[in-house]
């Protein structure tokens, strides 16, 4: 590895809860907010197939404004917008999102809805025909957040945020630093209340970005421990989460999302730049907005060795460092052969966790690759500065060639 000395590290106020009863703790964050009109925001199956949103009404008691139970997978701007106006009703002074990945970012953007007055179009990421994506300023101030896991997932905290508008051709897309929370529980019932199902999508995912953070080939030292760290927490634990009732794993996992967010913090990019990741990424993204029922864990899964194998040669000390780290390859052979062999281990991997390695196991019609093309030429976080717009061909023949 070569270091860099150069380098910005951001730290952010933030309390960290881990472990059984951790919610006993939410009436003191309360306080430490002066506030005492705390709303939920949350999905159908953790309010009404678990105990866990009564537990937490009685924790909060007459501190509790409401819940909003019916954000969906992908959260749509209808259901964020619902979630909005309930929120404003019930007078809250904090939002508590509880769930994984799409509770939580719905959660912030209910929170820049509160605030900001102009309309939505103005405050999501602009896309100008010519030149790079544009991530408008949003200036008001926001609520205070609390976010509660159910399962891993690196939306707990950060400050970007996307959700599904049936009006646009993209995911519509939220950034605003004030809406990082100022809590975070991995309550050991909380994390205990997702089924295996979504526990093994989300570890998945925390997988996958932990091997592609590996691809790195300039970092500074902390960056590193964030990342070695990470790769190990989720190397050992995301086959172990299966366990429905081993709280281990999932803790395991959630501080390996935590260190993928802090490495970004200590001067990390959030996406190693390298072609596959990039891809992989927007590929997804697009994927699962148009088929609610593809996970991104699956979708990641499926995609990533064929991508890895098209594309690795762009990057290929990026794929060697991969493809050390799985133990796929060594410094003695070609290097134009660590990203077959980092696919193939990969694959192997993606096999022994029951996820799909090809799109065509993901019951979506193939007719629907050239969309998902285009969709993934509006994502800021996988391409910024809109070079995927000049790739239009060859992000086809990969995507096909997934199939």
């Amino acid at each position: 590895m070569t270091y860099t000395s150069d380098f910005r590290a951001v730290g952010y106020p933030l309390r960290l809860y881990s472990g059984k009863d951790a919610l006993e703790n939410l009436p003191a964050e309360l306080k430490r907010q002066c506030a005492s009109r705390a709303f939920i925001v949350c999905g159908r199956s953790v309010a009404r197939r678990t105990p866990l949103i009564e537990r937490m009404r009685a924790i909060l008691g007459k501190d509790c404004a409401g819940v909003f139970d019916e954000m969906e997978k992908e959260s749509p701007l209808a259901a964020v917008l619902r979630a909005r106006d309930a929120a404003r009703a019930g007078e809250a002074d904090l939002l508590i999102g509880v769930g994984a990945g799409s509770v939580i970012q719905a959660t912030r953007v209910v929170a820049i809805l509160l605030a900001e007055q102009r309309p939505i179009e103005e405050l999501i990421t602009q896309y100008p025909e010519h030149g790079p994506a544009i991530s408008p300023k949003l200036l008001a101030p926001k609520l205070p957040i609390i976010n509660v896991l159910t399962a891993a997932t690196s939306a707990q905290n950060r400050a970007g945020s996307a959700v599904k508008g049936e009006q646009v051709d993209h995911r519509m897309e939220f950034f605003d630093p004030k809406t990082r929370p100022v809590a975070v529980f991995w309550d050991a019932d909380a994390l205990l209340t997702a089924p295996v199902s979504l526990a093994g999508n989300t570890a998945i995912s925390v997988f996958w970005r932990a091997v592609m953070n590996l691809g790195a080939t300039h970092v500074n030292p902390l960056v590193e421990g964030d990342r070695l760290q990470a790769y190990r927490l989720a190397r050992g634990a995301f086959l172990r989460v299966t366990d429905p009732l081993d709280l281990a794993p999932r803790i395991e996992l959630c501080a390996a999302a935590f260190l993928q967010n802090r490495d970004a913090d200590d001067g990390g990019t959030m996406f190693e730049r390298h072609w596959v990741v990039r891809v992989v990424y927007a590929f997804a993204a697009a994927l699962f907005n148009l088929h609610p029922h593809v996970s991104q864990g699956e979708a990641n899964a499926a995609l990533t060795p064929t991508v890895m194998r098209r594309l690795g040669h762009r990057d290929p000390e990026a794929m060697a460092r991969i493809a050390r780290a799985l133990d796929a390859w060594s410094d003695a052979e070609p290097l134009d052969a660590a990203p077959h062999k980092a696919a193939a281990v990969l694959e192997s991997i993606f096999q022994s966790a029951n996820m799909p390695v090809r799109l065509s196991q993901l019951n979506i019609p193939q007719d629907s690759l050239p969309q998902i093309v285009e969709r993934s030429l509006k994502n800021f976080n996988a391409d910024p500065k809109r070079e995927f717009v000049r790739e239009r061909e060859m992000l086809l023949e990969t995507i096909e060639s997934a199939w």
